[in-house]
């Protein structure tokens, strides 16, 4: 397994773009060098609706990871799953570190309740009771996430990891809509990770791939 290259499917501009900013973070440790193959997919074009990416990911929708045998979908599991895969970049707790609970709360917590309420306040929903879903409401969505960073600058403190992948990406795309305030602390965690090379990379390789997909 540990010769065999993973490929990720990627679509810029979509969730996706999270695993391939991970690749990125990975490929910023000299032993790695972006361990992924990217295999570039035309959602605007349906190729996800193929049989044969279905037979691997039956949402047809991007990102999807292939390690050998292993099939990963879901933006935060294919982070969560590379940071365990490649453990020289150092982007997750050792398992028996304490601080592996606080790095999978939040990572997890960013595409199960960031995620559906940021879509809430996007399109006007309310909820007449908001304890009976998932998420929550808006106030208490926000309220956690300022818990989460309140040990900062990081998820863990001073520590980055792929908590903060997931976790950026989401709050970069709810500040970019409007569905997050850019205020603090949310603004100064977005730009510093905004600012890191590797995603910087990642972002002028995504105006490349866009390219190379005629969009």
């Amino acid at each position: 397994m540990a010769q065999t290259r993973p490929i990720l499917y990627h679509m810029p501009q979509t969730r996706s773009g999270t695993t391939h900013w991970m690749n990125e973070e990975l490929g910023m440790n000299e032993e790695l060098r972006a361990p992924c193959e990217i295999r570039l997919i035309n959602l605007k074009a349906g190729e996800q609706t193929k049989p044969s990416y279905c037979a691997l990911n039956p949402m047809a929708k991007a990102p999807t990871l292939v390690h050998g045998d292993i099939v990963v979908t879901e933006a935060a599991a294919i982070c969560a799953y590379l940071a365990d895969a490649f453990p020289n970049a150092k982007l997750a707790p050792p398992a028996k570190d304490p601080k592996r609970g606080t790095y999978f709360r939040w990572m997890f917590f960013a595409p199960s309740c960031i995620e559906p309420m940021m879509l809430d306040k996007l399109s006007g929903q309310t909820r007449e009771n908001a304890a009976a879903i998932g998420h929550g409401d808006y106030e208490r969505v926000i309220a956690a996430i300022k818990t989460a960073l309140s040990n900062g600058p990081y998820i863990l403190g001073d520590t980055f990891s792929a908590a903060d992948v997931v976790f950026g990406s989401t709050l970069n795309f709810g500040m970019m809509f409007g569905a997050i305030p850019k205020e603090e602390p949310f603004a100064s965690y977005v730009e510093q990770l905004m600012a890191r090379p590797a995603a910087k990379r990642a972002s002028e390789k995504n105006e490349i791939y866009m390219k190379e997909l005629g969009l």
